[in-house]
């Protein structure tokens, strides 16, 4: 498994704890220094049912200044995964990534349940 996270981020705090707890293997990423590739963000797309706003991190600076709260509705799949992959900021996190698994955000009632 693949957990893209940030360091000073809280959540991802507790999901490298959580993870670390249950005993998982996991590779840690830095998601502002690597983010996501675009099959990645695609497979996880499919985990959430096409629902792209799903992906991003709808709370982060960066997607306030690009004001996408009205841009996201108008773009395309494609444009929206290119975005992602160019600024892990905007990806919602922590992001963890299995063969035929993933999530974002950390819910441990929801992660108990697929791990």
């Amino acid at each position: 498994m693949k957990l893209y996270q940030y360091k000073k981020c809280s959540t991802c705090v507790k999901a490298k704890k959580f993870l670390e707890a249950k005993k998982i293997d996991f590779k840690e990423i830095d998601i502002t220094m690597k983010p996501p590739m675009k099959k990645e963000l695609k497979q996880m797309l499919s985990f959430y049912d096409g629902n792209i706003r799903k992906l991003f991190n709808t709370s982060g600076m960066v997607y306030r200044e690009l004001n996408l709260k009205d841009k996201l509705p108008a773009m395309s799949e494609k444009e929206a995964i290119d975005l992602l992959s160019s600024n892990g900021k905007l990806v919602k996190r922590p992001f963890l990534l299995g063969d035929n698994f993933g999530r974002v955000g950390f819910k441990e009632d929801e992660w108990k349940e697929r791990i």
